[in-house]
């Protein structure tokens, strides 16, 4: 198939990149190269795959219309998997404005571009953030959405109605995948696992956000991959889904299993909880599984060895 990934030098996009490409699938990748964080870090995320003669590289904001517009239409695809957003809970609160520009506004280009294609599927990422203050856990697909609590959980939210919007009026088969807290190799500098770990790897104090009880579900970028790959080859008409690791674990114990994989003690900082910050996230993904067999494999103590390998191998040149 010829599949579109809006951010596919990030994080998740180079890695579902990769795992397209391996599967023999002709991909397109929309990535502005944004400073976010350092844009080095996903020209290094594309160079694994930059050369294959399956990939092409289309580089541009997605809030640019007239740029999304020419190339989608230039490569024709079938799927699009749209994983193109501004991340980020507390930098949403710094600046409302432009996370509702790119992840509302830049999901509008491209369901615009796409809405007479008769695409095979349109798959959007989401966030677990979505849920906001959920009393009821695990948490489900059918749980009411009313209390969202950051700018980027509410952005996330329109682009799913987004979604529905434009199943319901073009017969768009689109399904909303909603991640859990992603970690692993690639992973942003700003999420908790890759900052934390330079942190204790450099000897440094790492600030923890209240009293490092909340619980994560965190969900290695494998098991996403997974998901999102099964999502891509499973269209539905419109579905929401959980993809995540399906367990939750107290920033407290992700900074032991951290600690273990190092060999090093973590100097902890406890400070005040963060505005937007949800205190517990955990995927209910009986849905998932039911949809496309979706199985997490990897738990946090194997994960986080996995990563912590990375790191070090990329400190050290081997």
């Amino acid at each position: 198939m010829k599949i579109i990934i809006t951010g596919g030098a990030g994080f998740i996009g180079s890695h579902l990149t990769e795992a397209l490409l391996n599967k023999g699938d002709t991909v397109a990748v929309i990535d502005d190269f944004n400073s976010f964080y350092d844009p080095a870090l996903k020209r290094e995320n594309v160079k694994g795959f930059a050369k294959n003669p399956r990939l092409t590289l289309f580089e541009g904001d997605i809030t640019d219309r007239e740029k999304v517009t020419r190339s989608i239409g230039s490569f024709s695809p079938d799927v699009i998997c749209h994983l193109g957003a501004r991340a980020g809970v507390r930098p949403s609160i710094q600046d409302p404005l432009l996370y509702e520009r790119v992840n509302c506004q830049g999901t509008l280009n491209i369901l615009e571009a796409v809405k007479d294609l008769r695409l095979k599927n349109f798959v959007f990422a989401s966030s677990s953030s979505v849920y906001g203050i959920n009393s009821k856990t695990p948490f489900s697909e059918e749980d009411p959405i009313t209390r969202p609590i950051s700018p980027y959980a509410s952005t996330k939210r329109a682009g799913e109605l987004f979604c529905f919007t434009y199943s319901h009026l073009y017969g768009l088969p689109a399904t909303c995948l909603r991640f859990f807290t992603v970690y692993g190799e690639r992973g942003r500098p700003d999420m908790a696992v890759a900052k934390f770990t330079r942190l204790i790897h450099e000897g440094k104090p790492i600030e923890v956000y209240g009293d490092g009880s909340a619980l994560r579900d965190f969900t290695y970028v494998s098991d996403i991959i997974s998901g999102v790959v099964n999502a891509v080859y499973n269209p539905s008409s419109y579905e929401i889904v959980n993809i995540g690791g399906s367990k939750t674990v107290t920033v407290k114990r992700l900074i032991e299993v951290i600690e273990t994989s190092l060999g090093k003690k973590a100097q902890i900082k406890f400070s005040v909880p963060a505005p937007g910050d949800a205190p517990i996230t955990y995927a209910d993904v009986t849905k998932a599984k039911k949809l496309f067999g979706f199985e997490p494999k990897v738990r946090i103590e194997e994960g986080v060895a996995r990563y912590v390998k990375w790191f070090l191998a990329r400190r050290t040149g081997v």
